[in-house]
């Protein structure tokens, strides 16, 4: 099956439902609109001046979830993982680039393993339009320390990743802290250093606030925290969505 067709229907059907698309947003609050057959479970309010809404879908296989991010400019990223975290799909939107998970990991990422043993290790394989192969090596690491934003009680972890391209030439490689829900089986990101040939960027994401369903700000498209002020010069791009895909 062609990469495109399975992946950018999917993402253009987000984009069009949110009713917004990319830079053309117009000032105020506004909701993301959701397709029909999905069901959204929180909004997550980041400090990087972005925020995450997180859903189901009925036509999805039972214990996948989906994401979709904002920015000021709008939807920056849509994917979906499945109950073990792996990362089955993405649409990069800014990049224009899909990204979906080759079947055969080596090392399939695991939610289950990282709650019964304390660690994961991971290495797979995603295919992108065009761009080809990229392989992924790195684990996740409960550190034992529980903090609790917004009311939300989460679980630190300690991550490490490096991306390669089909060649086995060094793409990037990122380190640093973030979290995991137990019960929504899902990642939150934190801080981190992300290394490439430009060189090191220091990011945080870590969230702010979760809005849930009935409360003012669910389902919004407007990031609240971080926005305006001289972020880091790392821009919003294929890669650093990429680095952030298991979340």
């Amino acid at each position: 099956m062609p990469l495109r067709p399975a992946i950018s229907a999917i993402a253009a059907l987000l984009v069009l439902t949110s009713g917004l698309p990319v830079a053309a947003q117009e000032p105020g609050p506004q909701s993301f609109q959701l397709p029909e057959g999905c069901e959204g479970f929180v909004t997550v309010q980041k400090r990087d001046c972005s925020v995450s809404n997180h859903f189901t879908c009925d036509f999805d296989p039972q214990g996948h979830q989906r994401r979709a991010d904002f920015d000021e400019r709008g939807m920056t990223y849509v994917g979906r993982i499945d109950e073990e975290t792996r990362w089955i799909e993405s649409f990069h939107v800014l990049a224009g680039e899909g990204e979906r998970l080759l079947q055969g990991e080596v090392d399939p990422a695991s939610f289950s393993a990282l709650l019964a043993d304390g660690v994961d290790t991971y290495d797979f394989r995603t295919e992108t339009e065009r761009s080809g192969i990229y392989h992924f090596v790195g684990q996740d690491r409960l550190t034992g320390r529980q903090v609790t934003i917004d009311g939300v009680t989460l679980d630190e972890t300690e991550y490490q990743i490096t991306a390669y391209s089909a060649e086995g030439v060094e793409l990037w490689r990122s380190a640093g802290n973030e979290f995991i829900h137990r019960d929504w089986r899902m990642f939150l990101s934190g801080t981190g250093t992300l290394v490439t040939s430009d060189g090191a960027f220091e990011t945080d994401d870590t969230p702010v606030e979760f809005i849930f369903p009935g409360e003012p700000g669910f389902m919004s498209i407007n990031p609240k925290h971080g926005c305006g002020a001289m972020l880091s010069s790392l821009p919003r791009s294929f890669m650093k969505e990429t680095a952030n895909d298991h979340l």
